[in-house]
């Protein structure tokens, strides 16, 4: 019979879908799924009806899915029509249902419904021929993004919408041993909300910082992030408060994105019963720092998951203001689909209590291809230039794990 520690290196060398879910306390991971759901518009509800009655089969330690709604099925829920664009046919969402939960932090603990889980047998290895490449293609020249920035900035100057952020994408040809590359980020980056999706035919890495929600009985929470500062040789977390503080534009971009933040759950929440919580704190990460808040609130009793979803995803910070108007410019103007970029990772409890990301540097392997998408905010006052060049600050985490 193998140790812990064993059968975890087994585990990883193996072949076998799995997820890693950074947590407070170190990492939880989660396998053995007995079952797999490519959720879409029309069985969602029947999805959800399934999770919830999943408390009846015996699991104390999960009692519910875990997986990713991509960017398009939140654009679904909500109505909104997404032309036809460029796209390799990945899915729209897929949950999963884990029988074993690994809990590791300075010891490794495992629970697991199979009585063998631990056997030899259950390990294929993992024959996959690894490649990448370490030099990326942009699908944005400087010159393409500037005059889509200028279409847009045309669309706020009109009054359409008040800040929009355009999706850039970086792309190479490779099959990535997906553990080893994740282990790597989490060495330079281990951001509070980073995730690891491992399946046949897919990967998904990510180091992402923001929190869209947290649901725990009749109490949710969210925690926006509307700011970024590059890091250098001079700056510091005070001094990058102080920049920020000073910063006009910063300040105004994170303003409205409070604001979109409070009305999202203000449609979900008591009356009187959203509160900021935090505002404006300064959070520090290998390469920027950003500018966040929590906010919180009480749901109204008649609130259902759906209701959940559909008012609080695609999350705002990382759409733009107004959200639905803003989402149909999107839409009509970029020429490929986001796929799981501004999406959510997360799970959902048999008892409705549920954790959700929003899906930013993060990085999709499919198809033998590498996707990396960024996005900045635009606003009155903004640069081409300068929005591009953070684009490109917001990718360097995952650009530079594929450096020998």
């Amino acid at each position: 019979m193998l140790n812990n520690k064993e059968y975890l290196n087994r585990l990883f060398e193996s072949d076998k879908p799995l997820i890693i879910y950074k947590v407070t306390s170190g990492y939880n991971i989660y396998t053995d799924f007995s079952d797999r759901v490519l959720v879409n518009k029309m069985n969602i509800d029947k999805f959800i009806k399934k999770t919830l009655n999943s408390g009846k089969i015996k699991n104390q330690f999960f009692d519910g899915y875990i997986g990713f709604f991509g960017y398009e099925i939140c654009c679904d829920l909500i109505g909104i029509k997404i032309p036809k664009q460029k796209n390799q046919g990945f899915p729209k969402s897929i949950f999963y249902k884990p029988q074993t939960v690994i809990k590791v932090n300075k010891k490794i603990l495992i629970k697991s419904n199979l009585k063998n889980f631990k056997s030899q047998k259950n390990f294929k290895k993992n024959n996959k021929k690894f490649y990448f490449k370490n030099n990326f293609k942009v699908n944005l020249t400087l010159k393409q993004y500037s005059k889509l920035f200028n279409q847009f900035s045309k669309k706020i100057r009109q009054g359409e919408t008040y800040q929009i952020k355009i999706c850039q994408k970086y792309r190479n040809k490779s099959t990535i041993d997906s553990i080893k590359f994740f282990w790597k980020l989490m060495k330079v980056n281990k951001s509070p909300e980073s995730f690891l999706i491992r399946d046949k035919d897919y990967s998904i890495i990510s180091c992402s910082p923001e929190t869209l929600l947290i649901r725990n009985k009749n109490q949710i929470i969210t925690k926006p992030i509307a700011g970024t500062l590059r890091k250098n040789s001079k700056t510091s977390l005070q001094k990058a408060k102080i920049i920020f503080k000073k910063n006009q534009k910063e300040n105004k971009e994170h303003n409205m994105i409070v604001d979109m933040e409070r009305n999202d759950l203000s449609r979900i929440c008591k009356k009187r019963s959203v509160k900021i919580e935090k505002l404006k704190f300064v959070e520090e990460y290998k390469d920027l720092y950003h500018y966040v808040s929590i906010i919180k609130g009480t749901l109204n009793k008649s609130i259902n998951i759906i209701d959940i979803i559909k008012a609080m995803m695609p999350g705002g910070s990382v759409i733009g203001c107004p959200k639905i108007s803003t989402l149909n410019l999107l839409n009509s103007m970029e020429k490929e689909k986001r796929n799981i970029f501004t999406g959510s990772f997360g799970y959902i409890k048999s008892n409705g209590n549920m954790r959700f990301n929003i899906i930013i540097r993060s990085l999709l392997n499919y198809k033998n291809i590498c996707e990396i998408s960024v996005a900045s905010g635009i606003i009155l006052g903004s640069t081409a230039k300068k929005e591009y060049q953070e684009n490109y600050i917001k990718a360097k985490s995952l650009l530079d794990i594929f450096k020998p």
